[in-house]
C-alpha cells in the first residue's frame, strides 16, 4: 500500500477507536502516583494547584462546548464507523483552529497529567498525544479536502490545525445549543471531576495520609454527582434535552 495511503487508513482506523485507545494514557498518570507531593510542604497550595489543574480541564471542556453548542447536525460527531460532514464548519472555534474538539479534548486530559506535579509526564503526554492524533487528523483532512475540495483549501490554508488565532474569530451565524452541549458534554465533565477525585485519593494514600478527602473534593464531587444524575435521568427520560 502507498505511504499516503496507509496513513489515511491508519488514521480511519484511529478515528474508530479514538474514545478507548487514550485510555492508554490513564497507565502513565498512575504510574507517577508513587512521586505524589505537596508543593513546598503547603496543603494551602497543594490546593491551589489542584484548582488550577481543574481549570485548565475544564477549559477544555469550554472549548468542546463552544464547539459543539454552534456546530450543525452531524458534523462535529460521535460517529465511530465513519467520517462523516455533511457541511464545512468554517465560523465559531472553527474559525481560529481547525481542530477545536481535540484541541478541548488535549487540554481535559492536561490538566489531569499535571495534577501530579512531575515535570517529564506532561513532556511525554504532548508527544504522545501529537502521535495519536497526527493520523486522525490526516484522516479526516483527506476526507475533508475529497468532500468540500477548493472550499475547504481555501479554509484550512489561512486556518492553524491546533494552536487558536483568536485574531481570526468569525462569529457563527446560528445561536448557540445549551441543550445540545448539556447533551454532549455532562458525561465529559462528570468524569473530569471524578478523575480528580480519585487521584487525589490515591495520591494522599500513596504518602501515606489515609483515605481522608479534603472538603472542597467532597463538595465538588457531590455537586456534580446530583448535577449528573439530574441530566442523565432529563436525558434518558424526558423530551428537554432533545433537539438542535
Amino acid at each position: 500500500m502507498p505511504l499516503l495511503e496507509e496513513l489515511e487508513a491508519s488514521g480511519n482506523w484511529l478515528f474508530r477507536w479514538r474514545s478507548y485507545l487514550p485510555l492508554i494514557f490513564t497507565v502513565l498518570i498512575l504510574s507517577g502516583l508513587s512521586s505524589f507531593h505537596y508543593p513546598f510542604g503547603s496543603h494551602l497550595l497543594d490546593e491551589l494547584w489542584e484548582v488550577i489543574c481543574l481549570g485548565v480541564s475544564f477549559l477544555g471542556l469550554l472549548v468542546r462546548a463552544l464547539t459543539i453548542g454552534y456546530t450543525a447536525g452531524r458534523t462535529s460527531g460521535r460517529n465511530t464507523s465513519q467520517q462523516v460532514a455533511r457541511e464545512l464548519n468554517t465560523t465559531g472555534m472553527y474559525s481560529v483552529v481547525r481542530n477545536p474538539l481535540y484541541l478541548g479534548n488535549f487540554l481535559m486530559v492536561l490538566g489531569v497529567v499535571i495534577f501530579l506535579r512531575i515535570w517529564w509526564l506532561p513532556l511525554l503526554y504532548v508527544l504522545l498525544f501529537a502521535l495519536y492524533y497526527e493520523r486522525i487528523i490526516f484522516a479526516e483532512e483527506m476526507f475533508l479536502r475529497r468532500r468540500f475540495g477548493q472550499a475547504y483549501l481555501d479554509w484550512a490554508s489561512k486556518t492553524p490545525a491546533f494552536l487558536p488565532r483568536i485574531s481570526r474569530w468569525n462569529p457563527p451565524g446560528s445561536p448557540v445549543s445549551w441543550r445540545k452541549i448539556v447533551r454532549r458534554e455532562y458525561h465529559g465533565a462528570f468524569g473530569v471531576v471524578v478523575a480528580f477525585f480519585v487521584l487525589e485519593l490515591a495520591g494522599d494514600v500513596s504518602q501515606g495520609y489515609g483515605f481522608g478527602v479534603d472538603s472542597m473534593w467532597k463538595y465538588i464531587l457531590a455537586f456534580s454527582a446530583v448535577a449528573y444524575a439530574v441530566i442523565r435521568v432529563l436525558h434518558k427520560h424526558t423530551t428537554l434535552l432533545r433537539g438542535r
